[in-house]
């Protein structure tokens, strides 16, 4: 039985990377559309998905339960500990952007905080390039990040999908 506060392991790269595309979609709101309002949601999204998957992000929602079983393609499951990685990323520049614009009405430094999301989202959503996720391969390789964190992420064999 999953548990409210767990982040799922594997994780499917195609309800990532559509999850991605949302997030550049609400940054883009946020950035063109002048809608700063929004910063709020997107730090909550992201705080959401590092806390729980998708479990409490109403974006996770959608795209896990509505857009990705509806989509003729194969499910691609990846390492979650990365993913989870990455996401916390996004949490902590989303909730600096929230402080900076709500707390301090530092909207600029706010919105380039939301540019650094729009620039990785946009990376991981069209070309499958998840920056979190290679920070994360770098601080594994430099031993800052333990083996035992994704055992799947040191041993190749650990990646492929057990037939059924």
């Amino acid at each position: 039985m999953k548990r409210l506060f767990e982040f799922p392991n594997p994780v499917n790269e195609v309800s990532a990377r559509l999850v991605a595309g949302g997030v550049v979609l609400l940054t883009l709101v946020i950035l063109v559309g002048g809608q700063t309002w929004a910063i709020g949601l997107l730090a909550y999204g992201f705080l959401a998905r590092v806390l729980t998957g998708p479990s409490l992000s109403p974006l996770g929602q959608l795209v896990t339960r509505v857009v990705t079983p509806r989509l003729p393609v194969a499910e691609k499951l990846v390492p979650g500990p990365p993913k989870r990685f990455a996401q916390g990323i996004g949490a902590t520049l989303s909730i600096g952007a929230a402080i900076a614009h709500f707390g301090f009405g530092a909207t600029p430094f706010a919105l380039v905080l939301v540019a650094f999301i729009t620039v990785a989202a946009t990376l991981e959503s069209v070309f499958a390039f998840c920056l979190g996720c290679q920070l994360f391969a770098l601080l594994m390789r430099a031993k800052v990040i333990p083996p035992d964190v994704c055992e799947a992420c040191n041993d190749i064999r650990l990646r492929q999908p057990v037939p059924a």
